[in-house]
């Protein structure tokens, strides 16, 4: 499968990766060990020994060293050789580093050309900046391709047939939007006068019994990173004086078949310790609906499709997949690219 490789991928939320400890997960179809330096830095590396290719993850962190288990070699955070207890060092005795930026509570890692690997392409989530947010974290592996999970978040009419919980029929009755922005792909979905759950009515601070104007904002970029921009206001007031919860959902692929599902929700510091409360509390309702609701059905349309790919299939497209028909469109052209340059080369 090709991949978009010169671009910013999510490896590991922040917390997963812990000083003193190896952390490994399979990204594109390559094995990757992760860990910290003892200042706190991360540091990636291709979880492969070079002699008889033992997973390096499986071995010990040793003052910013990786040692081998298998024959004890260690490798530094650039990847260099710096011991062989069985003799000389020889010159290939390497491994291969991949850049990392920490931002976001994220760590992001870059899988192309590492010379090309500028921080500031890393799609921004303000409101993932963890000194001004509560921000709480979830992951799920998904058995289907990244693109049909793109296809789910930036087609959320499914919420009334899909998510018993969140069911209103004015979600499939939106005034829907379906924005291009240079290669970035905008979903707006606006719902007037809505009666939704009580539970939605809380979150948003709006009395019982009054009806709801309230909006799902959907933005994504290449290759699979999502921001949405859940709000609600009392109907008829200005949408300036509603109330926003953040969301972010990331996709990363394992390899063609299986994803990395990165999703996390924000509550601003000012809140205190109810931010705190609210952001864990919050991530921790969102997994039930996304691991027995969206993973079910999106690893069955998976299952169905087989070897076949999405266009070969010649599916039936309908109004509410123009965003997911922009984003596939915009990321197989950025592939084609990045392939005709480097054959180019």
């Amino acid at each position: 499968m090709s991949y978009l490789l010169n671009t910013w991928y999510l490896a590991a939320w922040a917390s997963e990766i812990e000083t003193g400890k190896l952390f490994h997960r399979r990204l594109l179809d390559l094995a990757v060990v992760l860990f910290r330096k003892k200042d706190g830095t991360p540091v990636a590396l291709q979880d492969r020994c070079p002699h008889r290719f033992a997973p390096l993850h499986m071995g010990k962190l040793l003052d910013d060293v990786v040692q081998c288990p298998y024959h004890g070699l260690r490798f530094d955070s650039g990847g260099r050789c710096v011991l062989n207890p069985h003799g000389p060092i020889p010159s290939a005795a390497r491994v291969r580093p991949f850049p990392v930026v920490e931002r976001y509570s994220a760590v992001w890692i870059w899988m192309g050309d590492p010379a090309r690997a500028d921080p500031e392409l890393i799609v921004p989530f303000d409101f993932m900046v963890p000194e001004q947010w509560y921000v709480g974290t979830g992951h799920l592996l998904i058995h289907a391709n990244y693109e049909l999970e793109t296809d789910n978040i930036l087609d959320l009419s499914h919420i009334e047939f899909l998510h018993p919980l969140f069911a209103s029929e004015a979600v499939r009755a939106a005034q829907v939007q379906s924005v291009q922005d240079g290669e970035t792909v905008w979903c707006k979905r606006f719902m007037v006068r809505d009666d939704p759950p009580d539970f939605i009515r809380v979150g948003f601070q709006i009395p019982p019994g009054e009806l709801v104007d309230r909006w799902l904002d959907v933005r994504w970029n290449a290759p699979a990173t999502m921001a949405l921009y859940a709000g609600g206001v009392t109907s008829g007031r200005p949408r300036e004086s509603g109330l926003v919860v953040q969301q972010a959902h990331v996709f990363t692929p394992q390899n063609a078949t299986t994803t990395h599902y990165f999703y996390a929700i924000s509550f601003p510091r000012t809140l205190g310790e109810e931010g705190a409360r609210r952001a864990q509390e919050s991530v921790a309702t969102l997994r039930a609906p996304f691991e027995l609701e969206d993973k079910p059905i999106v690893e069955a349309v998976a299952r169905n499709m087989g070897d076949a790919s999405f266009w070969d299939l010649k599916p039936l497209l309908l109004q509410m997949d123009t965003a997911a028909v922009l984003a596939r469109r915009i990321l197989a052209k950025k592939i084609e690219a990045e392939r005709a340059a480097a054959a180019g080369a």
